[in-house]
């Protein structure tokens, strides 16, 4: 398997290109051996709805089962249901099976000890006991255990809603649907429900919920049905998309003032963590409403650490990831933060489009992706960094934000792909285009210098 498949927060690659199936069982004793150094004995295995998942599944149990580990499949489930399951259980670790939002071909695990996903220096020691193969031995165990039931019990029983709210969901043919269409029932609320079966060629359009043509068909289902809002979740549920009843699109960084708006009225002085990529009018909001804002970086495993560290109350995402520690877990699950919306939404007969009607207005892109290779796109952010640092004021707390008193543009390179991400925003559509051109003229030149 290439190395390269060991990231910053997961391990993920293109099956029979960067590891093969057959490999799963190697990992699955290396997962194993390194969590019995870790003094770990039980895990949980949960996988999403990917046609390579099963197989994957074999293999590993197999590997964890021969490295003497007692494992409980949970079976095809949403990640945050298997992050669940890790509590529910009192588990010492386990392995989800997913790569979220990627294409078909694409699949990875996400490894946790205890509750927490492991990252960065910790993801390089499981693929150098995996590399060493020097595995331990056992006679293990495998059992196989509902988790949805309690689960979706746990949500029913902690939201509450003041009344039916109507709304679609679009789960994109991923592993959210089939869990978060009961618990909406049983909350009252059933939802108008678009590509719930799963099927993980996802042959209506890519689970991922920030993109906008992937939203196109749940806004056009909102407006038309007169709905109050829509829903989407990426393939593996761990990250939301919201339209209002209007059909716009409500991104990450928007999504988390009105959360943390509604926290901050019973939560005074609340700490809450927003990634690089996010609107400075959420930075000033949280200030302006009592709370204690900090900027850090993109991935959930990195938020989920920062967030224990600092106690927070909230930690969100551009991309949909929304960790509640605020009468929950801390970890991200879309299903939970849509419940958690609906709340909001339920007390009061306001429309969607204008909870953040107050905002000063500011103009942005969405987030942007260029193709970069892996070997470069580190080096490259990074030359851009030295470049920019020279004449502006930056915050490299997770790649180069160029920072002004009317806007900022950003570029980092992406943890999860060949990718570079950049976003911008400034008071004036003039003033955007500044940005962006003094931020992608950089880039480019570097680039061609590369």
């Amino acid at each position: 398997m290439k190395k390269e498949i060991f990231r910053e927060y997961d391990i993920r690659g293109i099956v029979g290109q960067d590891f093969d199936l057959a490999e799963a069982e190697i990992i699955g004793q290396g997962y194993g051996t390194y969590l019995k150094q870790k003094g770990g004995t039980r895990a949980v295995v949960a996988r999403d709805c990917r046609l390579t998942s099963d197989s994957i599944r074999d293999g590993l149990i197999k590997g964890m089962v021969k490295s003497g580990l007692e494992v409980v499949d949970v079976g095809v489930c949403p990640a945050p249901v298997f992050y669940f399951a890790l509590r529910h259980l009192n588990m010492h670790g386990g392995l989800m099976i997913t790569a979220s939002h990627n294409p078909p071909e694409y699949n990875g695990f996400k490894v946790c000890v205890g509750p927490d996903t492991i990252f960065g220096d910790d993801i390089q020691d499981f693929r150098r006991v995996i590399e060493k193969e020097q595995f331990e031995s056992g006679d293990g165990t495998a059992e196989e255990f509902d988790i949805v039931t309690p689960y979706s019990d746990y949500l029913t029983q902690n939201i509450k809603l003041a009344r039916t709210v109507k709304l679609a969901i679009d789960s994109g043919n991923g592993t959210g649907g089939v869990v978060a269409g009961p618990i909406l029932q049983r909350l009252d609320s059933p939802a108008v429900e678009l590509f719930t079966e799963m099927d993980g060629n996802f042959p209506n359009h890519m689970p991922d919920p920030t993109v906008l043509k992937n939203m196109v068909t749940l806004a056009e289902t909102v407006v038309e049905q007169g709905l109050e809002l829509g829903i989407g979740f990426d393939g593996d549920a761990d990250r939301i998309g919201v339209v209002d009843e209007k059909g716009q699109l409500i991104y990450g960084d928007m999504l988390m003032i009105i959360f943390a708006r509604e926290i901050l009225k019973t939560e005074k002085n609340g700490t809450f963590i927003a990634e690089v990529k996010c609107s400075k009018n959420l930075y000033d909001d949280l200030e302006a409403k009592g709370g204690r804002p900090i900027m850090w970086k993109t991935g959930h495993s990195l938020i989920k650490k920062k967030m224990k560290d600092e106690k927070a109350l909230l930690a969100g995402e551009m991309s949909g990831h929304m960790f509640f520690a605020h009468r929950y877990f801390g970890f991200d699950d879309a299903i939970y933060a849509a419940c958690r919306l609906l709340e909001i939404v339920s007390r009061t007969d306001m429309p969607v489009s204008e909870y953040l009607a107050d905002l000063p207005k500011m103009y942005n892109t969405p987030e942007i992706r260029v193709e970069c290779p892996e070997d470069k796109k580190f080096q490259l952010v990074e030359k851009v960094k030295k470049e920019l640092e020279q004449d502006h004021d930056i915050i490299d707390v997770d790649g180069v934000r160029v920072c002004f008193p009317d806007g900022w543009g950003l570029l980092r390179a992406s943890n999860t792909g060949p990718l570079l991400v950049l976003r911008f925003e400034a008071e004036s559509e003039s003033r955007l285009t500044d940005i962006r051109n003094l931020v992608e003229g950089t880039l480019e030149k570097l680039k061609a210098q590369t």
